[in-house]
């Protein structure tokens, strides 16, 4: 979650690549069928910006996600 920035995409760079290179980013791109990407929507109750990161697994690979890292938010 960001607050209302300019350039929200700039200020969500390096949270993003932060989470990318922890050890559950790298688990997520190592392990997805396609390439992760992200999303940007509107918050309408902080009139800011959330982020969410979407990514594909096989059924085995996120039970694996959810027992080393559980559900992260």
């Amino acid at each position: 979650m960001m607050g209302d920035v300019e350039d929200p995409d700039l200020y969500a760079g390096e949270p993003l690549w932060k989470w990318q290179e922890s050890e559950a980013g790298k688990f997520v791109m190592e392990h997805a069928k396609e390439q992760p990407i992200w999303q940007r929507q509107h918050s309408h109750l902080t009139y800011g910006w959330e982020y969410a990161i979407i990514a594909k697994l096989e059924k085995k690979k996120l039970s694996e996600f959810y027992l080393r890292f559980g559900k992260i938010k």
